[in-house]
């Protein structure tokens, strides 16, 4: 979205719509509309996270993956990844 790591609600929500405005694929032409499509939907995948309080800690701590994880039902911490190093290391 193009935010910094301190951003505010405010600001990425503004951010979101502002690019979800120019992506969207009803807004452009026929020619671009692939390439926007899958902007569009990073915009929208970036914002779900950036929004939600608990899903940013998970991801400014263990990345997408551990965006992945989490929605897997799994724990990015106990499942041996990211900031844990190596089991019995």
């Amino acid at each position: 979205l193009g935010v910094s790591r301190s951003a505010t609600t405010k600001k990425i929500k503004s951010a979101y719509r502002k690019l979800a405005l120019k992506y969207h694929p009803d807004k452009v032409q026929e020619s671009e509309k692939e390439k926007a499509e899958e902007i569009f939907i990073r915009v929208a995948e970036a914002y779900a996270v950036l929004s939600d309080e608990d899903k940013r800690k998970v991801y400014d701590k263990y990345g997408k993956q551990g965006i992945q994880m989490m929605e897997q039902g799994q724990d990015p911490a106990s499942a041996g990844f990211g900031g844990g190093g190596f089991p019995g290391g």
